[in-house]
This record gives structure tokens, C-alpha cells and sequence, in this order.
């Protein structure tokens, strides 16, 4: 039977889902070669009388059993971060709560979990507006106290307060100095695109010269390399970070954060390859762990015969505006069962239109990402009635 699904120029389209489930059972050796991580998702508690202004509620129980559904399948878990509407829905409380159930619940299951350290708690109702860099780096140090506490692994994320109040290079080497001092275990640094945060434009040197900016984070790294576990780069430019990797110092990792060309940047080249950190990594789990298991082996064309497919489906739910895609992420989860709705935080499940969503559906169950396809199919003929389209 076929479904109808609303195009981008109007019109519909007939499309047949599939009826027989793929194999996307959990468990298998552990990931060997690359180290990945899934940025996740929050549920959010769809009964709880919210506007866009007040506090995220969550549902902690099922945004919880998600983050055992990425670990179960051999990924590591990269919590709040953007993915987890950090910065769109998610303020610095509900984070702080979120990263400390999340480390408990890694610790219960033998979980990999890092957690992003950020600045958000300046931006808070009632924060100063008049800022320094002392008060980057103090509400920096508030957060990376908490994650140690809580047993995960750091990610310094990208910061907007920073961005804002800082003049050029040596700010943020006078910043990102003090942090890397201080924390009791090697770090994860996150260069995040203004593609994902409009904010952030300019960060590590103040200006729109990337390859200065380039050049002030390799200086970051290059201070304190012992405590530096990787870089994550999420610029969306493959020649760039593959550039960005090769002048590493050993022993730091480069984690892809780009969702358009993580195969090739996974798999290498005769001069390196990138782990991984990676928002589509939430949908796309059990094809994830597959690949990475054939990549063990040694086989890359069967590592890329299983990821590549799903390139399209992660350019269409990061395509601009890109910090929307934790729209697409959420919608996939609910129709794959791991939600029992499609509510987000700060109301973000209206970001997306109808055929954007409609589109993601059908690559998706392309891809056999649906354990259930009957309960995906039955979702989406709901949601489509809901806005009138002919089912």
C-alpha cells in the first residue's frame, strides 16, 4: 500500500514503504579501530505545560533508555551537546542535571559518555550583560567541575560568551590555557561552524579568515597536548579538517563532526583518518556500529558500502539552516519507537516543514532504519492527517 507524502514544490508523491524489518540488533565485538560517539538527543515530557520561555521539561526515563540504545550497540554517547538542544531549548540547569543521569547511567551499564562544558549559564535571565573574559572563564570552570564530578570525559564546546567579548587569537589561547591547566584528565576540544551556530562566526581568531582561525586552535592544542585528548570539527569542510588532522601532535585524535562527509573522513587515508563525535550518529546507530565493526577487519570498501548509503539522509536532515537538524533527529527517533511522541524542547518540532520531514521518512525507511516499519508508516500517516494531506 502506498503512502502520500507532501513535495517541496506542493505537489505529493506516491512512495511504498517497506514491510520486512532490516537486522539492526544491538550487541557485537566492541568498536576497535575508531572511537565513536553519538551526540544524543533529550525526550522531552510532552504533558508538561511549557512555553518556549520557561525551563525544558524532560522525560528522563525515556531519554535514558535512549542512550542505552547507543550504548548497547557498541557507540559511545556525547551528551549535552547541540544535539540535546543545548543552547535552543536545553539551559544550562536542565544540562547540568541531564550530564549527571547520564554519567550515572554510563557507570550502571559500562557506558562511554562525554559531556559538553560550556557557557550558557551566562546567558541565563538575570545574567550580567556586561562581561569579561574572566567571566568566560569562570562559568566555564563551574561546568567543568561539574562533568568531572560526574565521572565523564570533557568536551570544551564552543562558546558564544566567548565569541562575543573576545578581540582575537590571544583571548582565546589566555582562556583555553587556563581550562586545559586545570582539568584532571585530557579534554576534547570542539570547534563548532557558524553553519551550526550563527554565534559563533569568527571564533579562535576574531575574524572571518579560517585559516588564521585554523592556526589559533592549532596553537590551543599545541600548549598543552598532553591534556588534549582530540579536536571535534564540525565545519562541514572535508579538505579542511583532513588539513586540520595532519597537523596535529601525536597522540591527539581529530573527531569528525561533519555530517556530510563522514565516510571518507572515517575511513581514511594513507596519512590518517578521524574518530568520530557525530549529531547524524543518533539516527543512523546500529548502520554506525556495523560499519565501524567491518572497518575492524580492515575491510574500508565494506565499511563504506554500508555508510555511504546513508550520506543522503544526513545532507537532507543537516541541510540549512543546519542548526535546525535536531528536528529531522528527533522525528526518526519517535517514528522508530524509541519515543512515544514528536515533541521537543523550546516547541523546535515545528523547525522542520512538513515535506522536509516527509523526505526524511522515506530515505530513512530506504535505509531500513525503522525496526518497526508498520509503526513508522502508521506514524507518519498521522502526523501527514494532522496537517490535512490525503492519506
Amino acid at each position: 500500500m502506498t503512502i502520500t507524502l507532501p513535495r517541496p514544490d506542493g505537489g505529493t508523491t506516491p512512495y511504498t514503504p517497506r514491510t520486512a524489518p532490516a537486522d539492526l540488533s544491538a550487541g557485537g565485538a566492541p568498536l576497535l579501530s575508531r572511537t565513536v560517539l553519538a551526540a544524543a538527543h533529550v525526550v522531552a515530557d510532552p504533558y508538561a505545560d511549557t512555553t518556549p520561555d520557561s525551563p525544558a521539561a524532560v522525560d528522563w526515563d525515556a531519554t535514558l533508555a535512549f542512550r542505552r540504545h547507543l550504548w548497547a550497540h557498541g557507540l559511545g554517547v556525547a551528551e549535552a551537546m547541540d544535539t540535546a538542544q543545548r543552547g535552543m531549548g536545553l539551559d544550562w540547569a536542565g544540562a547540568r542535571e541531564l550530564i549527571r543521569r547520564s554519567a550515572a547511567e554510563a557507570r550502571a551499564v559500562g557506558g562511554h559518555v562525554a559531556c559538553g562544558v560550556g557557557t550558557d549559564q551566562l546567558a541565563a535571565p538575570g545574567a550580567s550583560p556586561h562581561l569579561g573574559l574572566a567571566d568566560v572563564r569562570a562559568a566555564y570552570e563551574e561546568q567543568l567541575a561539574v562533568v568531572e564530578e560526574a565521572g565523564a570525559q570533557a568536551v570544551l564546546m564552543a562558546s558564544r560568551a566567548l565569541a562575543a567579548v573576545a578581540k582575537g587569537p590571544d583571548d582565546y589561547l589566555e582562556v583555553y590555557e587556563a581550562l586545559l591547566r586545570q582539568a584532571s584528565e585530557p579534554v576534547v576540544l570542539h570547534w563548532l561552524g557558524p553553519m551550526f551556530d550563527p554565534a559563533l562566526e569568527g571564533y579562535w581568531s576574531g575574524g572571518d579568515d579560517l585559516d588564521a582561525a585554523t592556526d589559533a586552535f592549532l596553537e590551543v592544542v599545541a600548549a598543552h597536548p598532553d591534556k588534549v585528548d582530540g579536536v571535534k570539527v564540525s565545519l562541514l569542510d572535508a579538505g579542511r579538517e583532513v588539513a586540520l588532522r595532519r597537523r596535529l601532535p601525536d597522540g591527539v585524535r581529530c573527531y569528525t563532526g561533519d555530517d556530510f562527509h563522514y565516510p571518507e573522513l572515517i575511513a581514511g587515508d594513507e596519512r590518517g583518518f578521524s574518530h568520530a563525535l557525530l549529531g547524524v550518529f543518533d539516527p543512523l546507530a546500529p548502520l554506525a556500529a556495523r560499519a565501524v565493526r567491518i572497518l575492524d577487519t580492515g575491510d574500508t570498501a565494506g565499511f563504506r558500502a554500508v555508510l555511504d548509503p546513508t550520506v543522503e539522509l544526513a545532507r537532507h536532515l543537516f541541510a540549512a539552516p543546519t542548526r535546525f537538524y535536531k528536528t529531522g533527529v528527533v522525528f526518526l527517533a519517535w517514528l522508530a519507537g524509541h519515543q512515544d511522541h514528536f515533541t521537543m524542547v523550546g516547541g523546535l518540532q515545528s523547525a522542520r516543514s512538513l515535506p522536509h520531514l516527509a523526505r526524511a521518512y522515506e530515505l530513512a525507511d530506504r535505509l531500513g532504519l525503522f525496526p518497526d516499519p508498520a509503526l513508522a508508516e502508521t506514524r507518519m500517516r498521522n502526523l501527514l492527517a494532522v496537517y490535512g494531506v490525503d492519506r
